[in-house]
Parts: structure tokens; C-alpha cells; sequence
């Protein structure tokens, strides 16, 4: 007992410059999918375009981002994050003077797929980084609880620089001008992914791999059904935040006041975030399974209320309980994906996972946008539900799918 109390915490094993370095990396990955979709709008004048390329940069991580992973899980991290820190850098830059030059669409396109193929996947390395911590240098009863912890400060710090991140790039274009807020997403990518890639902590390799870099699991263990539903559940959330911002959009637009639906959507992810945090606290007799389901509940009922929003009181309403549903659901997901992660491939988990909520995002942002622009904002409206519903679906699979394993 006096050795499990006297072991030291996670912050003392990865010290607080890691934290900091991390908050701070993952800034620039927040700000891309929405800097895209500022300078092509506003330079090349086309909301189609814009939102097509901002897809296209959530196609480039969903395609590239798990071999990312997967060169992390068997190099170590430092290398694969040196690399991608210069050149996602190069391309955020190179992207701005495509789109300000007299190029046509394909370039823009091509520009954009290789910002999002060379993104630093620094959220789901610091959660692989963490849990190999907590795997191999604490004592086993103190990692569940742990884990636990550690998946709900990450997805705070993801809800807050998701918040803070369209701020800053709206700001910064509002002020200064469209390329600003690409120029600092390079800098920053350059200057703190880099860090991060140095720090101490980033030379750790997981003991489970071999001497030649090689996992003791098979790559086939990572299409086992009990994890890809729970990339189908993430997917879903992914899909969920888009939608919503896209939707709330829209429907702030209507009322003359389409400046307004950043301010809006804060209330929901100021809220996720703080609840988060809280998942840590729960008792251990409310069981993964069961958060997913009650929190993937609240999420489903938020939306109904956000579908038949007529009013702004009623829609920040529907925003304040929808983040009650979403931070704990992600923590939830997270916390899922790090328990079923095969043997030496954590990283390469946490890619897909990560991978998973951006082309998400991206997907429905597009989906959303067209019906909001074809159909009308009510229609938009229904995309937050059917994301919620497909989050709750998944989170019914998975309660089967560990039945039958169990």
C-alpha cells in the first residue's frame, strides 16, 4: 500500500513542460480544416470550393494519418513527428500562395489533400505517449483510474483548442487578413510540433515491440469488430461537430447574425470540456459501455432539441445539453479504443481514432453546408440528429459485440 501511494503521478513522469508543449502543438491541427475554408471563401470567392477543399484536407488525415501511426508505433515518434512538423509546415505556407495565385481549382485541391496528409497527429501521440506511460510505469491499480483521467484531460484540451481555434482564425482574418491565420498555423506547427517531437518523452518506444521495431500483435487485430465500432462511434461525433457547426451556421445566418455561431457553439464546447473533466470522477461500477449508451442518450435528445430550435434561447438551450452528451461520449471512446489496442499499437489506434473525428467533421461540414444551401436551414438542422443517432447505434453494437466476446 505505501508503494502505490508514495508512486509518482503522471504529471511528475511526463512533466508539466509536456502538457503545455502538447496544448499548444495541437493548436495549428484545430485551426486547418477552418483556415482552408476562410482563404479559398474569401480569395477565390466560391462557399462550394471552400467547402469541398476543407473536405479534402479531412480525406488527406483519414487516408495517411493511421500509417502515421502505424511509423510511430514501429520508429518511435520522434522521427515520424520531425518529419511531419516540417512538412506540414512547407505545405500550410505553399497552400496560401496557391490559393492567392491565379492557379486553377486542382492545385488548391492537391495543396489541400497534402495539408491534411502531412498533419501532425499530435492529440493521438500524446494519448498513445501517456498511456504507455501509464502502462509501464505505474502500478496496475492505479492505471485504470489513470487512463481514465488522462483520456479526460485530452479530450478537454481537444474541445478546448477546438473552440479557441476557429476564434483565433477568425480573428486573425478578420484583422489582418485571409493568409494570417495560415501563416500562424505554420509557425506554430513548426516551432511547438517540433518541441513536442524533442521532448524527453518522445524517444520511448513501447516495450512490448520488438528489437527489429516489430509488434508482437498481428495488424489484423486491428479490424476486430470491438474495435471498429468503436472508430464507427468517434466517426459519428466527428460528424456530430460538424453538422452542428455547419447547421448553427446557418441557422444564425437567417437571423442576420451568421458572426454569432461561434459565440453559440463556445456554449456547447465550453461545456464538454468541463464535463470531460469530470468522466475521471465517476465510479468504476458505471461501465464504458454504459456511458456510451447514457451520455450517447443525451447527445440524441440534444439534437431533437436543436432540430426544432426556433428561437436563439431555444438553440442555446439545445447547445448547453448537447454538451453534457458529447466531451463525456468522446472521453468514453477514447478510454475504449486505449483498453482494446493491440500490443505495440497504440499509436497507430489512436490515429485511427483521431483520424476518424476529422474526416467526420470535414464530411458533414460538406453534407450540411449543401443542404443548408439547397434545401434550407431546417434540413441542415436534422444533420446533428442523424450523427447522434448514429453514435447511439454504434454504442448498441458495441454492447452486443462484448457480450458476445465476453
Amino acid at each position: 500500500m505505501t508503494q502505490i501511494s508514495s508512486s509518482p503521478s503522471l504529471l511528475r513522469l511526463a512533466g508539466l513542460p509536456y502538457f503545455l508543449i502538447a496544448f499548444v502543438a495541437r493548436l495549428p491541427f484545430a485551426m486547418m480544416v477552418v483556415g482552408v475554408l476562410t482563404i479559398v471563401v474569401s480569395v477565390r470567392e466560391s462557399l462550394t470550393l471552400g467547402g469541398l477543399t476543407s473536405a479534402v484536407v479531412g480525406l488527406g488525415t483519414a487516408v495517411v494519418g493511421p500509417f502515421l501511426g502505424a511509423a510511430a508505433d514501429r520508429y518511435g515518434q520522434r522521427l515520424v513527428l520531425v518529419a511531419t512538423a516540417v512538412l506540414n509546415s512547407a505545405m500550410l505556407a505553399a497552400f496560401a500562395l496557391v490559393v492567392y495565385s491565379p492557379a486553377g481549382d486542382a492545385p488548391v485541391l492537391l495543396a489541400a489533400f497534402a495539408i491534411g496528409a502531412t498533419a501532425p497527429q499530435v492529440s493521438p501521440m500524446s494519448r498513445s505517449r501517456l498511456v504507455t506511460i501509464i502502462d509501464e510505469r505505474m502500478p496496475e491499480s492505479r492505471r485504470a483510474r489513470t487512463t481514465s483521467s488522462t483520456m479526460s484531460y485530452e479530450s478537454a484540451a481537444d474541445e478546448s483548442v477546438f473552440v479557441f481555434g476557429p476564434f483565433l482564425v477568425g480573428a486573425l482574418a478578420s484583422f489582418i487578413a485571409p493568409w494570417a491565420p495560415m501563416a500562424l498555423a505554420s509557425v506554430l506547427t513548426l516551432l511547438f510540433v517540433g518541441a513536442f517531437a524533442l521532448h524527453p518523452t518522445g524517444r520511448h518506444v513501447s516495450i512490448a515491440r520488438a528489437a527489429d521495431g516489430s509488434a508482437p500483435s498481428a495488424a489484423s487485430e486491428l479490424f476486430r469488430p470491438v474495435l471498429l465500432v468503436v472508430v464507427a462511434g468517434i466517426f459519428g461525433v466527428g460528424l456530430f461537430f460538424g453538422a452542428t457547426l455547419t447547421a448553427l451556421t446557418s441557422f444564425m445566418a437567417d437571423r442576420g447574425l451568421p458572426e454569432q455561431a461561434g459565440l453559440l457553439y463556445g456554449v456547447m464546447g465550453i461545456g464538454s470540456a468541463i464535463l470531460a473533466l469530470g468522466v475521471a470522477w465517476l465510479p468504476p461500477r458505471f461501465t464504458l459501455h454504459a456511458r456510451w449508451l447514457f451520455f450517447g442518450a443525451i447527445l440524441l435528445a440534444g439534437s431533437v432539441l436543436v432540430a426544432t430550435a426556433s428561437e436563439v434561447w431555444m438553440m442555446t438551450l439545445a447547445l448547453a445539453i448537447l454538451g453534457i452528451g458529447v466531451g463525456p461520449t468522446l472521453v468514453t471512446l477514447y478510454s475504449l479504443g486505449a483498453a482494446r489496442s493491440p500490443l505495440g499499437r497504440s499509436a497507430t489506434v489512436m490515429t485511427m481514432l483521431g483520424s476518424g473525428v476529422v474526416v467526420g467533421q470535414a464530411a458533414a461540414a460538406a453534407i450540411t453546408g449543401a443542404l443548408a444551401e439547397g434545401v434550407g436551414t431546417s434540413a441542415s438542422l436534422l444533420m446533428p440528429l442523424a450523427a447522434s443517432a448514429v453514435v447511439v447505434v454504434c454504442g448498441i453494437l458495441n454492447r452486443v459485440l462484448s457480450r458476445t466476446r465476453h
